[in-house]
């Protein structure tokens, strides 16, 4: 088993803390996590860094508004102007370690900010994943889930959050007595001063500011493997489904008995999708 360590390192604009791991292997795959309560880059990949930085050098941030990456001074944004700050934060990353070109895994909105990284600059990035991603055209309007996810301030106890915790997977026994450490640990992060302030601004957004437009999507070249756990409450698979529509170099796995952390949920098969996925890349590459 692999492992990684984590580092606090001022890149140019931003103060970033991420995890790395795998350092001299060839392959750099770049790990976005979500926007749950109480996100962050350990508590989203810790697991599969730990997995995946035995073959590819592994990086996750802490996207900026998230963790223990430092805010900026104007936090009274757009939501697209909170992407793409989280887009030249992972270029200034990339710049800092002198990576040329990464692989990219982005989870629900780091599947957007994915997305959109590639809008800015595709030249930097290889192939991506995205896992249970937003960017889909919404077919409805948002789950009673995602109301309690967004309003949870209103009712901010312990007990609420373990529910919703719970809510984001299809059964919550995957996860056997590590539940109370993830409510633990996120719940003491979401409720940091500055998170608490800022959490209401982090989801003052339209369901369409969320969809990365069809044109953009049948303009990327890069291969593309969606994968969604298809009991997701939070960004249903559908979103999948309408990305899937558009990309032309793309496949969807669907998996059965998952909600929206299929790293955690299904674990195995993610490691595998992963590993074969950007595997192929490298054998690609080599012939070249």
């Amino acid at each position: 088993m692999g492992s990684y360590e984590t580092k606090k390192v001022n890149t140019g604009s931003f103060n970033s803390f991420y995890c790395e791991g795998g350092v001299g292997n060839s392959e750099t795959i770049i790990f976005l996590h979500g926007s749950g309560p109480g996100a962050n880059s350990e508590s989203n990949w810790s697991r599969v860094l730990n997995k995946l930085s035995e073959t590819f050098h592994v990086i996750a941030p802490d996207m900026i508004g998230f963790g223990k990456t430092d805010l900026p001074e104007d936090t009274k944004i757009t939501f697209w102007e909170w992407t793409t700050a989280r887009v030249r934060q992972i270029l200034e990353i990339m710049d800092y370690n002198n990576i040329e070109k990464a692989h990219l895994v982005g989870n629900s909105m780091g599947g957007v900010v994915s997305l959109n990284a590639l809008m800015y600059d595709e030249s930097r990035f290889d192939k991506v994943v995205l896992m249970g991603s937003g960017g889909g055209a919404p077919n409805s309007g948002p789950t009673p889930e995602i109301v309690r996810m967004t309003q949870f301030f209103r009712d901010p106890t312990i007990q609420a959050f373990r529910n919703l915790i719970t809510w984001f997977m299809y059964d919550e026994s995957v996860v056997g007595d590590q539940l109370e450490e993830i409510v633990k640990m996120r719940y003491e992060n979401i409720m940091q001063p500055e998170t608490r302030e800022l959490y209401p601004t982090l989801f003052a957004t339209l369901p369409h500011e969320l969809t990365i437009p069809p044109s953009a999507l049948r303009r990327i070249k890069q291969q593309v493997l969606l994968i969604h756990g298809y009991e997701d409450r939070f960004v249903p698979h559908s979103s999948s489904l309408s990305v899937l529509e558009h990309i032309p170099n793309a496949e969807l796995v669907l998996l059965k008995q998952c909600g929206h952390w299929v790293q955690i949920e299904k674990y195995d098969r993610f490691i595998q999708l992963v590993n074969q996925f950007f595997s192929q890349a490298s054998e690609v590459q080599l012939t070249k």
